[in-house]
Parts: structure tokens; sequence; C-alpha cells
């Protein structure tokens, strides 16, 4: 397999992954509107795995944060002024176990329209700021590629809901990368969300890559080590995959226990996926 050695990419956010996340994004949501451009009224409330949420809470959900990031990019006084509402928000969906991003008793196809708008004018909101560039979120402030990668992951998540709904295989692209890249980074977060100290030393990450290539995280000579499929891990760090169900194999206690907490954001990680739960 040919190499592709990212080390570098774990300290510097404002990587060169960053120039093309927002025609990846872009991809992204194009493919998962593929899957629900045809959808008729009861299709779109069929369950997804996901316990309590439909296809339309999935797009609905996707919808309200793609018009949250808007805000955050163009009205930061109004986006931190909102915010303690909308943890409150989110966290009374989380326990709830549904999406509070459909509003009323919208339909998929005025939420597949809303969408639509969100998502354009999140890129656009997004898109040709100066390196320095920082908005407000619901964590640390984000650089505009780093917000682009975290809807570009939230896409694809809830995309995966999506297709495992309607029996839809898909095949995974080389846009996954930007989540794993999410997710090497948010390593000692995902420690301290369990009240965990995180490890003092770095991982040796290799995963293989959809094109055959490895994207390789950490030093080389790190005595602590993860490999496996890119594209387990980057559905183990949504917590869209269980760890028991994924071909990723580590070296190392810290390792080990990694890839049962692993997550790609910031939050609560929620409850994850059962054991033998592999979808399409």
């Amino acid at each position: 397999m040919a190499r592709t050695d990212s080390t570098d990419s774990t300290r510097n956010t404002e990587s060169a992954e960053g120039t093309d996340v927002f025609a990846d994004l872009r991809a992204e949501g194009d493919a998962l509107d593929a899957l629900v451009a045809e959808l008729d009224d009861k299709q779109w409330e069929s369950p997804t795995p996901a316990e309590g949420w439909t296809i339309a809470d999935q797009i609905g959900h996707l919808a309200s944060t793609d018009e949250l990031a808007v805000l955050a990019a163009t009205d930061r006084d109004a986006f931190a002024a909102a915010l303690p509402d909308l943890l409150a928000l989110l966290q009374a969906g989380l326990e709830a176990g549904v999406s509070s991003g459909r509003r009323g008793g919208e339909r998929g196809a005025e939420l597949l329209a809303r969408w639509r708008t969100g998502r354009a004018d999140a890129l656009a909101a997004l898109a040709g700021h100066p390196p320095g560039t920082r908005f407000p979120w619901f964590g640390p402030p984000m650089s505009p590629a780093a917000m682009a990668s975290g809807r570009l992951m939230e896409t694809w998540a809830h995309g995966g809901d999506v297709a495992d709904a309607l029996g839809v295989r898909r095949e995974p692209t080389g846009r996954i990368r930007h989540i794993v890249r999410l997710g090497v980074l948010a390593r000692d977060h995902a420690f301290g969300t369990h009240g965990l100290p995180a490890p003092a030393v770095p991982f040796r990450i290799e995963l293989s890559a959809p094109d055959g290539s490895v994207w390789a995280y950490g030093p080389e000579d790190a005595p602590q080590t993860v490999t496996g499929p890119a594209a387990d891990f980057a559905r183990l760090a949504t917590r869209r995959l269980h760890r028991d169900d994924t071909a990723l194999k580590a070296v190392g206690a810290d390792a080990h226990r990694w890839l049962d907490i692993a997550q790609a954001f910031v939050g609560d990680p929620g409850d994850g996926r059962a054991r033998g739960r592999r979808t399409t």
C-alpha cells in the first residue's frame, strides 16, 4: 500500500486538508441529497439505527445545525447570546432520544428544501476567510476549515444512518479523511469526557484509506499503536459502530482504552451502537 504520512496534522488544525474540505463538504451533502431526494412521505418517517430518530429527524438535525453554523460565521454576538439556550435544547434532545431540528409538523419535502438552503448558506459563510479566522461553536472556537470538517462529519454520520434505514450500502470515499483526522485530534478530549487522564505520549496510528494508501499519524516509534481500516475508525469515532465490530487493532493499554471511547466531536458521546449492530 502507498503511504501518506500525516504525522504533523495532529498538531496543526490549519493543515493542507483545509484546502479541499469545502469541496468535500459539498460532495458529501450532494451524496446524501441523492439518497433522500425521491423519498415519499412514508419513507421519510422510516426509523433509523439511532433510536427515536426517523430519516426526517436526521435531515432536520442537519438543517438545524447548518443554520447554526451560518449564525456562528455571520453573527458571532448573536450566536454567543443564544449558546446557553442552544446547549439546553441540545441536551434535552439527547435525553429525549429525538432531534430538536424539526420545526412543528415539517414533512420530508419541507425539510429537504430547508436543508438544501442551509447547507448552501453554510458553505458560503465558511469559505474564503483569511488565515487565523475563528468562529464560536459549542466547544473551543474553530477555524472555517475545522468547522467545515465538523459539518462534513455530521453529514457523513447522519447520512450513514439514513443509508442504513434505506438498506443502501455506501462505499467509503477519501472524504472520510477529515473525520479520521478529527477523531485523532480529539483523542485527549475523549479521555477527558470519560473522566480519564489523557495518555502522556502520542500513539502511532496507521489506517488503510479507501484508495489503498495509509493515513498515518504520530511518531513511527510510538510504543502504542492503532491500525486498521480508516472507514471503521470513522464510524467508531462518530459512534456509529461498536469497537468489537471493527477490524481495528490496538497495541498498548491506553490505545485499547481509546478504541472504547473514541469520538470525533465535542459533547456527550451518547450510548453508541450495541455490539453486533454493524449494518450496511
